[in-house]
């Protein structure tokens, strides 16, 4: 990062805050997956202990 005047100049790097890669959609992709398995559960387990 550095400056020109009253500009402040940096790098993609820095402007995206780190880095982006493979574990960030395998993060994503696991919590998707867990949720709908939460869910899942929850209204199967809701259905079967409904009475009539």
């Amino acid at each position: 990062m550095h400056r020109e005047g009253d500009e402040v100049h940096i790098t993609t790097e820095e402007a995206r805050s780190g880095r982006r890669g493979n574990h960030v959609i395998t993060v994503l992709l696991v919590s998707l997956f867990l949720a709908c398995a939460a869910m899942t559960i929850a209204w199967v387990t809701g259905a079967l202990t409904a009475r009539p």
